[in-house]
C-alpha cells in the first residue's frame, strides 16, 4: 500500500515500545513549535505499533507523519487498538507526561484529564503534575545545579556522590553503629567503649544480629583479600548461634504485658511497635515464601490504609522527648534495625558517600541546612527551622490556603528569581515587602529553597535508602522503614522535614478549595526533595522516569502517616531501657569492688530503694521550678500523665506557663530522661520502672 493510501486510510495505534535506551537525548518540546516540523527524536517517546483502520475518514489529523517514530506498520499487529493505554509499567513513559516529549504527540487529542476519586492510589494522569513540575525546574534554572539560589546567578560546587569501594560500606556502617572494634582491634582499647558494645550486642534480636555478622563477615573477607594478612575476631566469637530449639531471648521477652504472636489475627490497619520490624519481616518472609514483591501502580497494596500505633500503657515516644545520651543509643539500634529490614527482603542497599562541596557560608538559599541554624539560633536559641522557611510557610497560611493550584502552579520564574535577591539581601534586616509576595510566587521560592540546599534534604547518606523503601513487599513494611529511616536523619534535616509534612497537610486540608489532594502534593514536591543539586546531571533519564511514581509514593507515605514516623517504636525503647540497666549492673559490681558496701552512696537513681510511699500505692512528683514543689499522687489503674499535670496545676495557681508547656518528666532508673505522653498510664509505668523520679517542668525542646 502506497504512503498516500495509508494517510487516506488512517491509522490506529496498537502499542507503545520505550525506545528510551535508542533515542538521543533532547531538550524539552517547545509549545510553539509548528505542525509542519520534523519530529524530534525524544528518549521519552519510543515508538507506536499501528494497524490500518478502513473506516478512518480520508482528513484525519493523525496520519503517520504524527506517529510514526520509524517503525513499519504490520499487518500481523493485534487488533487491540488503543489510543492511549490506561496504565503502563512505571519505568514506562505515557505520551504527554513528560515535559521532553517529542512533539508528535502534540496533534493527537488527549483524554480528559480527570483526577482519580479515590486519593489511596497514585493515578497515572496525576503523574502529569510531576514532569510539569520537572520542566518548571529545569526552565527556572534549577537543572544540574545551575545556581541561582544566591540571588548572584554564581556557580556553585555540587553536591557529589562517591560510590564506596569494596569494603568501604560495610566498614563504615560498622563504625556508624559503634562497632569499629569488631573489625579493627588496633584501635586504642577503651575499656568503657568495649563494655558499652557488649551491652549493646547483648540487646540485639535474631535479625539485628544477622544483619551485623553479615556485615563483620563481608569485611572480613574483603580484608583478607586485600592484604591477605589480617587479625580480626571471628564471628563465631561474638555471637553465639542459638539452639535449633531455643527461641531468641528477645522474642520471648516482647513487651510487659505479653509476647503476641505476629502471624496471629493481627489487624492489618495495626502497627505492632512491641516486635522489632525485622523481626516481623522475617515471620512474614517465611510465610510468604511463593509471594513475589509487585511494585505495579495496581496492586492493592498500593491503597494506603488508616495505620494506627497498637496502644502502649507505659506512654508513645515521641522525637524530643528522650535526653541526647539515650537518642544516641536509639540512632544505633536503629541503624542496625533499619539494616536488618532492609536484608529481610533481600534489598542491598549500596549507600553514597557524601564528598566535601564547596557552599555558601551565609545567606538563604544554596546554604546548608547547619549553616543556616547557627546564624538564626544566634538570633533565637533553640531555633530548629530555618527563619526563611518559617516566614515563607506562614506568610502562605497567612495569605489563605485556599490558593487554587497552590504548590502546582508556578510563579513568573524572572519574577521568582528576583524576589530571591531581594530576600538575600534584605530578609535579616526586616525591610521585605512580604504584602507583596503573591501566593504562587511565595510557593515558588518554598521549592527553590528546598531543592537548592547543596546537601539533599534526605542527606546523600540515606536517599538510595527513602528511594529503596518502595521495594518493600507491604504498605506495612514500608512505613515501617520510613519510621526508622526518619530517626537516622541529622536533627536539623528530620525538623525541617517535619515542618514540610505538617505544612503540606494543611494544605491538603483545604483542597475543597485550592484543589490540592494528597496525590497532588505529592506528585509535585516529589521532584523538589529528591533532585537536588546537580542530581539530574548524574541520572539517565530511563531512571528519572523509574524514580517518579516511587519518590511520589514516599512524599506521599510521608504526609499521610506524619503522626506516625516522628515516634520512637516501643521495641527500641525496650532495647535502650535493657542497655541502661545492663551499664547500671556493670557499674555496681565496680562499686562493690572499690569500695565496701556500707560506704557505697550514690545519688544515682538506679541504687536507690524503692521509696516507702511508692510501695504503698504512692509516687512523690517533684516540681522544683514552681512554689509548690512537690506532691504525693496516689497510683491508680486508670491515673494517666496528663491527670497529674491537671491536679498540680489546680494546687500551684501562680504557675504562668501554659498547660501545654509543660510536661511530667521520667527521670533515672532504666532511662536517662523521657517527657511523658500526656496518654501514659502512671502505674505501668511504676512498674516498669519503680526506682525513677518523677518531676514536672516546662517542656525543654
Amino acid at each position: 500500500m502506497s504512503r498516500q493510501q495509508q494517510q487516506s486510510q488512517g491509522v490506529v495505534l496498537t502499542g507503545y515500545h520505550s525506545n528510551a535506551e535508542l533515542l538521543p537525548k533532547t531538550g524539552p518540546s517547545c509549545a510553539s513549535a509548528q505542525d509542519h516540523e520534523p519530529p524530534v527524536p525524544s528518549r521519552r517517546t519510543g515508538h507506536y505499533t499501528v494497524q490500518q483502520n478502513q473506516s478512518a475518514q480520508h482528513g484525519d489529523r493523525s496520519g503517520p507523519s504524527t506517529i510514526n517514530s520509524g517503525t513499519k506498520a504490520t499487518s500481523t499487529d493485534p487488533p487491540t487498538a488503543l489510543t492511549y493505554p490506561r496504565s503502563q509499567p512505571s519505568g514506562s513513559p505515557k505520551p504527554g507526561s513528560s515535559p521532553r516529549h517529542s512533539t508528535n504527540s502534540r496533534s493527537r487529542p488527549r483524554p480528559p484529564c480527570q483526577r482519580c476519586n479515590s486519593q489511596d492510589s497514585l493515578d497515572e494522569l496525576e503523574m502529569d503534575d510531576y514532569w510539569k513540575e520537572v520542566e518548571n525546574i529545569t526552565r527556572s534554572g534549577g537543572e544540574a545545579g545551575r545556581g541561582e539560589g544566591g540571588g548572584e546567578g554564581e556557580m556553585q560546587e555540587e553536591e557529589q556522590q562517591k560510590i564506596p569501594e569494596e569494603g568501604e560500606q560495610e566498614e563504615a556502617w560498622l563504625t556508624e553503629a559503634g562497632l569499629a572494634r569488631l573489625f579493627d582491634d588496633s584501635l586504642a582499647a577503651d575499656q568503657d567503649q568495649e563494655e558499652d558494645n557488649a551491652v549493646f550486642l547483648s540487646t540485639l534480636t535474631r535479625s539485628q544480629v544477622a544483619a551485623v555478622e553479615r556485615r563483620v563477615t563481608s569485611l572480613q573477607q574483603t580484608l583478607l583479600r586485600r592484604r591477605n594478612r589480617q587479625h580480626v575476631p571471628d564471628v563465631r566469637d561474638i555471637f553465639r548461634p542459638p539452639e535449633k530449639d531455643e527461641e531468641p531471648s528477645k522474642l520471648k521477652e516482647g513487651s510487659e504485658n505479653g509476647q503476641k504472636d505476629v502471624t496471629s489475627a493481627e489487624a492489618e490497619t495495626e502497627l505492632n511497635v512491641e516486635v522489632a520490624f525485622s523481626e516481623q519481616a522475617l515471620t512474614y518472609r517465611d510465610n510468604h515464601q511463593r509471594l513475589k514483591v509487585t511494585a505495579s501502580l495496581s496492586s492493592p497494596d498500593d491503597k494506603l490504609p488508616n495505620f494506627k500505633l497498637l496502644r502502649d500503657k507505659t506512654g508513645q515516644t515521641r522525637i524530643g522527648d528522650l535526653s541526647p545520651l539515650d537518642m544516641k543509643k536509639v540512632r544505633r539500634l536503629v541503624l542496625v534495625e533499619s539494616t536488618a529490614l532492609f536484608d529481610t527482603a533481600g534489598i542491598d542497599l549500596k549507600a553514597h558517600k557524601a564528598v566535601k562541596a564547596k557552599t555558601k557560608e551565609s545567606g538563604l538559599f544554596g546554604v546548608p541546612l547547619a549553616t543556616l541554624l547557627d546564624q538564626d539560633q544566634r538570633r533565637t536559641a533553640g531555633t530548629k527551622v530555618p527563619f526563611i522557611l518559617q516566614r515563607l510557610i506562614s506568610h502562605i497560611e497567612e495569605e489563605g490556603l485556599d490558593t487554587e493550584g497552590l504548590l502546582r502552579i508556578p510563579g513568573a520564574a524572572i519574577r521568582v528569581k528576583s524576589l530571591c535577591q531581594e530576600l538575600e539581601s534584605s530578609f535579616y534586616d526586616g525591610v521585605f515587602q512580604w504584602e507583596q509576595l503573591k501566593q504562587h510566587d511565595a510557593a515558588s521560592l518554598l521549592k527553590l529553597f528546598i531543592r537548592e540546599l547543596p546537601h539533599p534534604l534526605l542527606t546523600v547518606e540515606y536517599l538510595n535508602a527513602f528511594i529503596a523503601v518502595n521495594k518493600l513487599p507491604t504498605k506495612k513494611q514500608q512505613l515501617q522503614a520510613l519510621n526508622l529511616l526518619v530517626l537516622l536523619l541529622p536533627e536539623a534535616n528530620r525538623d525541617t522535614l517535619k515542618a514540610l509534612a505538617e505544612f503540606f497537610q494543611r494544605v491538603i486540608d483545604h483542597q475543597g478549595k485550592n484543589k490540592m489532594t494528597l496525590n497532588n502534593v505529592s506528585v509535585v514536591m516529589a521532584p523538589n526533595i529528591f533532585m537536588f543539586k546537580g542530581f539530574r546531571s548524574k541520572v539517565t533519564e530511563q531512571q528519572e522516569f523509574s524514580m517518579a511514581t516511587s519518590t511520589a509514593n514516599i512524599v506521599r507515605l510521608l504526609i499521610r502517616y506524619q503522626n506516625l514516623l516522628w515516634t520512637i517504636p516501643k521495641f527500641i525503647m525496650t532495647q535502650v531501657r535493657h542497655q541502661n540497666m545492663e551499664s547500671h549492673r556493670k557499674q555496681n559490681k565496680e562499686r562493690a569492688v572499690r569500695k565496701l558496701l556500707k560506704k557505697i552512696t550514690t545519688d544515682k537513681p538506679s541504687d536507690k530503694a524503692v521509696p516507702e510511699e511508692s510501695s504503698q500505692g504512692f509516687i512523690r512528683v517533684q516540681a522544683p521550678q514552681f512554689s509548690k514543689v512537690s506532691m504525693a499522687v496516689q497510683l491508680t489503674g486508670e491515673l494517666q500523665a496528663a491527670d497529674v499535670l491537671t491536679r498540680f496545676l489546680s494546687q500551684d495557681s501562680s504557675v504562668a506557663v501554659k498547660p501545654e508547656e509543660l510536661c511530667l518528666y521520667e527521670i533515672g532508673g532504666n532511662i536517662k530522661e523521657r517527657c511523658l505522653d500526656g496518654e501514659t498510664y502512671m502505674k505501668d509505668l511504676f512498674q516498669l520502672n519503680p526506682t525513677a523520679e518523677w518531676v514536672i517542668r516546662a517542656v525543654q525542646r
